[in-house]
């Protein structure tokens, strides 16, 4: 890689890692190439991108941002998955390890605060930012279906005891 193409390697990385409000770091020694596209398959598929980046220069990257915090985790053989939900990346990345186990969490960083590998299991076990939306949604909506349920209950009730009464004068 030439100068120039490190340094716009890193303004891009350094612009990921700004944007997005999870980055978790895994080390990825032993995985084969159908294990690497499984894994960004099943991120791509969650909303979550995955990077591998040179650690000096992701350090570089890192220098300045909120999630400077990670840049002792960057040694070795290391990915980055990062994505704008603060649950997605961490459930990827904890599911991916559960099934093959050369994928090593080490750690991450949610914005400023910093995770380690039990922290990353914790926030992967959070429900998304789509689940939470669904079940503030579903809060929502219940109060005024059971407004609605009232509301045409008296008149439904109003209208069985009419219907009674036409039948009992009919039947008389």
């Amino acid at each position: 890689m030439e100068r120039a193409e490190k340094q716009e390697f890193v303004t891009g990385l350094r612009s990921t890692f700004q944007a997005n409000a999870s980055v978790i770091v895994a080390h990825y020694a032993g995985l084969s190439v159908s294990d690497m596209q499984a894994l960004r398959k099943q991120a791509k598929q969650a909303g979550v991108s995955v990077k591998v980046a040179k650690n000096r220069l992701a350090k570089i990257a890192l220098d300045g941002t909120e999630a400077a915090s990670i840049a002792p985790l960057l040694k070795g053989p290391t990915l980055l998955a990062y994505s704008s939900d603060p649950v997605a990346a961490a459930k990827v990345a904890v599911e991916y390890a559960k099934v093959n186990e050369k994928l090593i969490v080490l750690g991450g960083a949610m914005g400023a605060t910093s995770l380690d590998p039990k922290g990353v299991k914790n926030l992967a076990s959070l429900p998304s930012l789509d689940e939470l939306r669904g079940k503030i949604v579903g809060l929502l909506v219940a109060p005024a279906t059971k407004l609605a349920q009232l509301a045409n209950a008296p008149a439904s009730k109003l209208a069985r005891v009419v219907a009674a009464y036409s039948e009992k004068e009919k039947a008389a």
